[in-house]
């Protein structure tokens, strides 16, 4: 039986990933090992233990700086239950031979024999043309902004920082707030949107540059001035057709080897536990 932080390490490695290896079935494991499901009734049970879910939101939030949300959250333990199921159907095949104890190798060994059967749909241009701008997100250059943020201790009232703004455009008097400047370069508008909110983002596309203005953000007020707005740029399928041809088998390949995965498990008894509240 492995100790408890030798699981929490392996568990560590794989959650060190960006969320989005989690929505794609690899390599990257859950690194929990048997031991977690030792006291199932029966080697078709798996259990998702509570031991499992803390230890998936904590080393989620020492990444990520936040609180999963629920369907984040969902996404790593359903994804612990995809490799318990790859590494459970890899004994039974007898992969683990040579790699006794190497939990990682078995998975990836079973989900290689699991996708080297998978038959691809067929895809024809205008298919795939379609599939593009249905992803058309992922091929787009998206705005970028340069601005700045006049930082001021977090209890300043709105009145208050509006006063400023007005002073640092000339305006009026200098009110007597002292502030931080803080220079942000080429923020994608999708970065904008997660870190300050639609009304931020909408409202700083409307800045005029070189003017302080108070936008509000999800955390509050900020003093802000637009330096540069560079437009989103539209990607020209022809330009980027081989790439979108390869993703789209990737995707497809991910999205049957989640289907297999699937019906395999369905001679498992999957099971959650409760939470301690």
């Amino acid at each position: 039986m492995k100790s408890t932080s030798v699981n929490s390490t392996r568990l560590q490695t794989a959650l060190r990933e960006p969320l989005l290896h989690f929505l794609i079935l690899g390599a990257a494991v859950f690194g929990i090992d048997q031991w977690l499901n030792a006291d199932s009734s029966s080697s078709r049970d798996i259990v998702v233990t509570a031991q499992v879910q803390q230890e998936a939101k904590q080393i989620f939030e020492a990444g990520m700086k936040r609180e999963p949300k629920p369907e984040e959250l969902k996404v790593l333990l359903d994804r612990w239950v995809d490799n318990e199921i790859l590494y459970r159907e890899g004994l039974q095949l007898g992969l683990d031979r040579g790699d006794s104890g190497i939990r990682d190798r078995v998975i990836f060994k079973t989900l290689s024999v699991t996708q080297a059967g998978i038959v691809l749909p067929e895809i024809d241009e205008a298919g795939l043309k379609a599939w593009f701008e249905s992803n058309r997100d992922r091929y787009d250059t998206p705005a970028r902004f340069d601005f700045l943020e006049a930082a001021v201790p977090s209890d300043t009232q709105l009145e208050a920082m509006q006063r400023f703004a007005a002073a640092l455009n000339g305006k009026q008097d200098e009110p007597g707030i002292e502030s931080s400047l803080r220079v942000f370069r080429d923020r994608p508008r999708s970065n904008l949107l997660q870190s300050y909110g639609k009304d931020f983002t909408e409202a700083i596309e409307q800045l005029k540059p070189g003017q302080w203005q108070v936008l509000v953000s999800n955390d509050g007020p900020r003093v802000i001035q637009l330096e540069t707005l560079k437009p989103a740029v539209a990607a020209d399928f022809e330009a980027v057709k081989v790439k979108v041809y390869q993703d789209w088998k990737d995707e497809m390949s991910s999205q049957r080897s989640k289907e297999l995965i699937r019906e395999m498990g369905k001679k498992y008894k999957i099971r959650q536990e409760s939470l301690p509240s």
